[in-house]
């Protein structure tokens, strides 16, 4: 061993000490190495309590990383502390700013957290961090600060996936599942089912799997029960989850019911409905002398519309379908007469 001052290097192994050599070690005295690297000098309580340990494991580690040819030391006294000679790094080289700047970019969203992968990927990116030169870290906080990824639609709450860990478990080792399903009817269904893959569309989790030689998208808040089979099965080689799940959401997307209805709108309507893109809009509408236009909107069902129209209060008057318009008008008119009533009585 060379001693210079407080600093000690050691000879480095041309194969890890015996005290390294367990999996779960090695991972933490890699962690306690990129927390060094990324954070500068730490005490070793910070440290004990960043990786739910003991000070005194702490510093076997310390010792273990030293035996190993790193160059770590520990510093006594106010502002001491465990820390790595300054110029040892271990670099991570090639990326420029734009490839820093996406990678920081990515935040660990909710349903990765459900899956009790996010420490998991938060210490990848502290790992990944502490391997950037230090003026490309100052890029990663920046990138932090300035873009934020939300995952979740508005208004919509995160379902309950109880089961989620369980279907998880089952996919990893390609056991079957058998599985009590919530159906379209509201009674349950009990199936055998052999997980492919996962799917989380915004927050909410699907299951792509084989029931019954057929391919089928489950979702996994209606699981009411999920347990792992014995038997296991093959994964078909050339099963693409990716490829199956764009087929899979272009079909159902199409196929979902739409009602076309014809519209007379204000002009003012007519300019937010054009000016926004709407959704709802098949083509531009056609101009009419007295400002007034007409337009076909399609809607997902006779509810949704009828809810969206009335939203238009006087702007709107539906001219197609038939039913609809009549619909309209007697929701309108049990409006009218309930504001009426309760007028009266004032």
């Amino acid at each position: 061993m060379l001693q210079l001052g407080k600093i000690r290097f050691r000879i480095r192994f041309s194969s890890p000490p015996q005290a390294i050599r367990s999996p779960m070690r090695a991972d933490r005295l890699l962690s306690l190495l990129m927390l060094l690297q990324t954070r500068g000098t730490q005490t070793a309580q910070a440290l004990a309590a960043e990786l739910e340990v003991t000070e005194r494991t702490i510093y076997r580690d310390v010792t273990a990383l030293s035996a190993a040819g790193i160059p770590v030391y520990t510093e006594r006294g106010p502002g001491g502390g465990i820390a790595l000679v300054e110029d040892y790094r271990t670099n991570l080289t090639g990326l420029n700013a734009d490839e820093v700047r996406a990678l920081f970019m990515l935040s660990i969203p909710a349903p990765l957290d459900q899956l009790g992968v996010g420490d998991e990927l938060r210490m990848a990116l502290l790992k990944l961090s502490a391997a950037l030169p230090s003026n490309r870290r100052a890029e990663e906080a920046t990138a932090r600060q300035k873009i934020h990824l939300d995952a979740a639609w508005w208004f919509q709450s995160e379902e309950p996936a109880p089961h989620l860990k369980t279907i998880q478990s089952a996919l990893w080792s390609d056991r079957t599942l058998d599985i009590t399903y919530h159906s379209d009817f509201g009674t349950p269904i009990e199936m055998v089912v052999a997980p492919y893959g996962l799917v989380a569309k915004a927050s909410i989790w699907y299951l792509v799997g084989a029931r019954d030689g057929h391919v089928r998208v489950l979702r996994i808040s209606r699981v009411l029960d999920a347990n792992i089979r014995g038997e296991k099965f093959e994964h078909p080689p050339a099963f693409d989850l990716a490829s199956f799940w764009k087929s899979w959401r272009e079909e159902f997307e199409s196929s979902r019911p739409q009602i076309p209805v014809v519209l007379r709108v204000s002009p003012t309507l007519s300019k937010i409905l054009t000016g926004q893109g709407s959704p709802f809009l098949n083509a531009p509408p056609p101009q009419e002398a007295d400002g007034w236009q007409t337009i076909t909107l399609t809607f997902e069902s006779f509810e949704a519309a009828r809810a969206q129209i009335l939203g238009y209060g006087g702007a709107a008057e539906v001219l197609e379908p038939l039913a609809l318009r009549r619909n309209v008008i007697d929701f309108a008119q049990q409006t009218l007469s309930r504001y009426a009533e309760i007028e009266g009585t004032i």
